[in-house]
């Protein structure tokens, strides 16, 4: 018998990434690519503004498997 560990997608959260596929803001989600546990993960990416392919975002949320709210990130000032 096998025992498996399921990690949390709730590890994302606070994590940097960058949009592969733009979000629409409430019209639909986008794709953000994040390194999380030393790899990069793709997660679908809702936002409240639509947010540009490329954009830097941080992960705030999460929604459900594999799915995460982002918003604009700029760094640290």
């Amino acid at each position: 018998m096998r025992e498996y560990a399921f990690v949390s997608d709730a590890s994302a959260i606070g994590c940097v990434g960058t949009l592969t596929v733009a979000t629409r803001g409430d019209r639909g989600a986008g794709e953000v690519l994040v390194t999380v546990r030393g790899a990069k993960e793709a997660f679908l990416a809702w936002s409240d503004d639509p947010l540009p392919k490329g954009a830097q975002v941080l992960v705030v949320e999460v929604r459900g498997t594999r799915t995460v709210v982002v918003e604009p990130w700029h760094g640290l000032a």
